[in-house]
């Protein structure tokens, strides 16, 4: 989780959203990314899925099974859509989806855990680690020039 924290600060830094994401296969990490919504302007590059993109095209293959995933904010529904269809294992967040509306962003209010739990799938969900650390990033956007929710 720290190091998907430092990747939402490096794009924080970098004039994007508060959002990072780690993706491990074993002891090896095979992706540390972060959104990047604003540049090159792409409402679906979230933090998961340019983490995704990263850890698939280092594997080789669009099935990460047993990968365990740190993001810095539940999942929206795509990002969980996509990671399930990655057939991650787990996946670990720490601010939830209800932080990021209270932030300004403009999230679905249907929950990762709900999504799991209507999909029938067996993707393991662990909320909370880190969680005060991964809302803090929120004000560390909002303290910078610019910064606007999507």
């Amino acid at each position: 989780m720290r190091m998907a924290i430092e990747a939402a600060r490096r794009g924080i830094a970098a004039g994007q959203s508060p959002f990072g994401c780690a993706i491990a296969l074993g002891e090896q990490v095979v992706a540390v990314e972060h959104n990047t919504v604003r540049a090159p302007v792409d409402a679906t590059a979230h933090a998961e899925i340019n983490a995704l993109r990263t850890a698939c095209s280092c594997v080789g293959d669009v099935h990460l099974a047993g990968a365990v995933v740190a993001t810095t904010c539940e999942p929206c529904p795509m990002c969980l859509a996509a990671l399930y269809w990655a057939r991650v294992d787990t996946i670990y967040f720490g601010a939830t989806i209800e932080d990021a509306a209270a932030a300004g962003f403009n999230e679905l209010p249907i929950s990762a855990a709900e999504m799991v739990r209507l999909s029938g799938s067996s993707l393991k969900l662990v909320p909370g680690p880190l969680r005060d650390d991964c809302r803090r990033l929120f004000d560390q956007w909002r303290a910078r020039p610019g910064s606007q929710p999507y």
